[in-house]
């Protein structure tokens, strides 16, 4: 099988050399915005934005695709499934980063990190008599995935109650309950904490909307860690004119305009969709590409 490679994902020479022993071949192209050579030499693709800036109709012979990439919002998936191209996301590879992100954005506005911060710039000793608990505290968590269930495995363990809201209800582990999507604005009403997880389709388009922001407590705090485009931008904008308090990652349209609001509020910690970012991404993406692709004998190294 050749297979593809992008600058999205780019094999060490001893992975390469693995798949390359179980009979495979290792072809390297580093710019997704310019089509490779020759597409109809691939059998698979391991790629990110490749099929975004270029047309996938000259790969005749592809079979399977690789994402580095969690989501499906920005590749012809339709049009893959059409052909009968296997695709795969990935999955389960960035969760354990974004959990901790999620995580430590919290604890940064419960701990006062920016204030002790400034403080320290100034030397100046000032003590915070308001720092809060994370203990008891009742987190909202839509989407229940991977991402989702990684979070609320770390959130349980400070001892808190969480409520999921998902497309599909069931039980799983360390989620007091789920609701469907349409207690969203229910399920925010009742927390003091609400974290995006949830793919961008069509139907979780702006979910997070005005009725969900306005059902929120003054001085919840909000984290995205999913896509800019789940939560309404304005609304949010609004609601944190009101004393809420935002973790986000993601924005509708990156990078940020600098013109947003967002950059100036206090109340706000912003990064460059850089949750996901975590030293063992690599290998875990490498064992899921094998495992999916087929590519090292059995599947495992």
């Amino acid at each position: 099988m050749n297979i593809l490679f992008t600058g999205a994902f780019e094999p060490s020479a001893e992975e390469k050399a693995l798949i390359e022993q179980a009979g495979h071949k290792v072809f390297f192209h580093r710019d997704e915005r310019v089509m490779p050579e020759s597409p109809s030499l691939y059998q698979a693709a391991v790629c990110n934005n490749l099929f975004l800036f270029n047309s996938i109709e000259p790969f005749v012979n592809l079979r399977r695709v690789q994402l580095t990439s969690a989501g499906l919002d920005r590749i012809p998936a339709g049009q893959i499934r059409k052909r009968g191209i296997e695709l795969f996301s990935a999955r389960g590879v960035y969760s354990k980063p974004m959990a901790e992100f999620a995580i430590s954005a919290v604890l940064g506005f419960y701990k006062q990190s920016r204030f002790f911060a400034e403080n320290q710039k100034r030397r100046k000793w000032e003590k915070h008599r308001t720092l809060i608990e994370l203990f008891q505290k009742r987190v909202c968590i839509l989407g229940c995935g991977d991402v989702g269930k990684e979070t609320a495995k770390l959130f349980k363990a400070f001892g808190c109650h969480i409520t999921g809201v998902n497309r599909t209800e069931r039980t799983l582990e360390n989620f007091d309950e789920i609701l469907p999507l349409e207690k969203l604005s229910s399920a925010a009403s009742d927390c003091d904490i609400l974290i995006s997880c949830i793919a961008l389709t069509e139907q979780t388009q702006k979910l997070i909307n005005k009725s969900v922001f306005d059902a929120l407590k003054s001085n919840a705090v909000f984290v995205n860690i999913s896509r800019g485009a789940v939560a309404d931008e304005f609304a949010l904008v609004e609601w944190l004119l009101h004393g809420g308090h935002a973790a986000l990652d993601v924005f509708e349209n990156e990078p940020l305009d600098e013109d947003s609001p967002l950059w100036c509020m206090k109340n706000v910690i912003l990064t460059p969709h850089n949750s996901f970012i975590g030293e063992n991404n690599h290998r875990r993406m490498f064992d899921l590409l094998v495992k999916n692709l087929e590519c090292v004998g059995n599947g495992k190294l």
